[in-house]
């Protein structure tokens, strides 16, 4: 899946008229060096502001996993009887830390970076927003 360009003004005007077909009141996306902010006021009408930001300073050994999206936390696959694994926990890139669910769909978590998995800061089932902590994972310096 390759990424998309949120400074694109045709993917801003699709994303405009979803969210006010949809009835919600604005969307905020950041990422590493942007931030997009659309709110939608009165009759449909639309306040984008789109920004970049400085740079992060480098790495610590430290993170904190947040939720991609909103939705239901799962710490297991619904599907398994798999009791939930101890804490410290070590993690290759490809591990899946948990799930979020939005109605029947499930969203895998991955680590993307091997490290060890200190603290689940969500508990399961838990409703969680975008942005929510999710997980403290220590990485190798």
């Amino acid at each position: 899946m390759s990424a998309i360009d949120f400074s694109d003004p045709a993917t801003i005007a699709q994303l405009t008229q979803a969210l006010t077909a949809a009835g919600v009141a604005g969307l905020e996306i950041s990422r590493p060096g942007a931030q997009l902010r659309i709110v939608i006021s009165g009759e449909g009408e639309a306040r984008i502001s789109a920004a970049e930001t400085a740079p992060r300073a480098p790495a610590s050994a430290q993170a904190i996993v947040k939720a991609p999206m909103a939705g239901r936390f799962c710490a297991e696959h619904p599907g398994t009887s798999a009791t939930p694994q101890n804490l410290p926990r070590s993690l290759s890139q490809a591990d899946i830390l948990g799930f979020i669910r939005v109605g029947d769909v499930l969203l895998p978590l991955r680590a993307g970076r091997s490290g060890v998995m200190t603290k689940r800061l969500a508990e399961p089932g838990a409703l969680v927003g975008y942005g929510d902590p999710l997980f403290e994972i220590e990485f190798p310096s």
